[in-house]
């Protein structure tokens, strides 16, 4: 099912990483650094919404259909359930945002800029909803193809907005109408799935009781990703804010993409090993899950802190690219952090349905993280910002991986671990003494020298298995023409 996945889902990535960059080339250009940074505060505040809200029904989703489908429950009741859940939040979410954006005082790009993003979460969260039941339900090609519509609609439409002059607020409106249009084709039919099923109020609360977990510990995820932009805004300017989204949208969207396309193939994989083979079925799959990440992300990272100028240069605007090159390289190590941590150790808890602990690994990084950049931002500026960040995703690591072993043991790949580091430093020596050339060329020479050589490493050092995998397909071919 994991390879399934990895295949199916690659072109969902593709997508997702072209538009990722073409979204910084427009938006960096055709917003200002002010109207840019306000767009980065409403995303975040978006981001922190949806999450409160919905994702503990989203999280129900995901983790419990298998269970209903493999242990013979009854989906209807499954569908039934949660769609009654979503009902009631959005009614009341509906509600508290209609009266949060009419309370506050004044207009201005900033509210108008939240208050198209609250608009989106709920098509956005439907959509998220049917995303994760076809993702359980190993619906690889449709749960593909509902992201590459969002993603370039959401773009497409995102940069008409900015043309028609909603500035700061147009991508996220953008985004909550490409969302809408997806799920007037698709919600009928997913509507349908709950009939003959009823509200279960004990499932309700079972769902609750996993899911509300989940939801505060990406609360506390998101403030550790959204906490430096606010006190950026605070103590500096919206300016610097667009300065550091720009650094950031380039590090983390690059490592972002790669984590989720491997945790949409990796995550249903994980649930579906562990519910029908028991834990020496989920060791497996979970070793080679982890072997693949890193033989892909570490690298990955490295080779952005090495090309963090001249990738600046070509993608960025000429207001916000100085800046973005100076977050780049520490932004890149905290993705890093950030993807291992969501997408292999927060597993655990997960698989282990102690979600309770999850809250708990999540709030100490979280904590630590205001508390960083309060100390380091009036003194170091926008430095204090990406110290504090970096420190605290590697806290957060740490601490997810000695807890998770509380709630189900996952495997620590440090062999797989040795390897791809050692792989990744000889490509990294090799770059960094290539010339500074600046601009599109400096780019291509250093991404196309690193690849060879990170390929040629990681061949020689088998890393994530590849020249065993290469081996063992050729002797099976060899088997079958025989």
């Amino acid at each position: 099912m994991f390879w399934r996945g990895v295949v199916g889902y690659l072109p969902m990535n593709v997508v997702q990483g072209l538009v990722g960059f073409l979204s910084i080339v427009v938006f960096t250009r055709w917003l200002s650094p002010a109207d840019f940074g306000v767009y980065a505060l409403a995303f975040s505040a978006m981001s922190l919404a949806h999450t409160l809200v919905f994702t503990w029904i989203e999280a129900a989703m995901a983790r419990f259909y298998a269970a209903e489908a493999v242990g013979g429950g009854r989906l209807a009741d499954h569908f039934a359930t949660l769609y009654r859940c979503w009902l009631l939040a959005a009614l009341g979410f509906v509600a508290i945002g209609g009266a949060v954006i009419a309370l506050c005082p004044g207009g201005g790009p900033v509210k108008l800029a939240v208050g198209a993003g609250l608009a989106a979460i709920l098509a956005r969260s439907l959509a998220k909803l049917n995303q994760e039941r076809r993702r359980a339900a190993g619906d690889v090609r449709g749960a593909a193809l509902m992201d590459m519509a969002q993603t370039l609609g959401g773009f497409a439409l995102g940069f008409g907005l900015i043309l028609a002059g909603l500035r700061g607020a147009a991508p996220i409106a953008g985004l909550g109408a490409a969302a809408a249009v997806v799920m007037i084709f698709l919600l009928p039919a997913e509507l349908r799935r709950g009939a003959g099923g009823r509200f279960d109020a004990g499932r309700a609360r079972r769902y609750a009781a996993y899911g509300l977990p989940v939801a505060l510990s990406l609360i506390f995820a998101l403030a550790l990703a959204t906490t430096d932009r606010f006190l950026l805004a605070a103590y500096l300017n919206p300016e610097t804010v667009g300065v550091y989204q720009a650094g950031y949208s380039l590090a983390n969207r690059t490592l972002d993409v790669m984590f989720i396309w491997l945790g949409a193939a990796g995550g249903p994989a994980l649930i579906v090993a562990l519910e029908r083979g028991g834990g020496e079925a989920l060791a497996r799959a979970a070793r080679e899950q982890a072997g693949l990440m890193l033989a892909l992300a570490l690298p990955a990272s490295v080779g952005l802190a090495l090309v963090a100028r001249p990738l600046a240069d070509v993608l960025v605007g000429p207001s916000l690219r100085q800046g973005a090159a100076q977050v780049t390289p520490w932004i890149a190590a905290s993705a890093l952090f950030a993807g291992l941590t969501t997408y292999y150790s927060h597993q655990a808890f997960t698989l282990g349905r102690r979600t309770g602990l999850l809250l708990f690994a999540m709030s100490l990084p979280a904590a630590a993280n205001l508390a960083m950049n309060l100390a380091l931002i009036p003194r170091m500026g926008l430095t204090g910002a990406l110290v504090a960040t970096t420190a605290s995703y590697g806290l957060g690591l740490a601490v997810s991986i000695l807890l998770g072993r509380l709630a189900q043991p996952l495997p620590l790949p440090l062999g797989a671990l040795a390897r791809t580091a050692l792989a990744a430093a000889l490509m990294g020596v090799v770059v960094a003494s290539l010339p500074s050339l600046g601009g599109a060329f400096e780019l291509a020479l250093k991404a196309g020298v690193g690849a060879l050589v990170y390929g040629i490493a990681a061949y020689g050092l088998d890393v994530a298995e590849i020249r065993s995998r290469g081996r063992r397909a050729l002797a099976l071919r060899a088997r079958l023409a025989t």
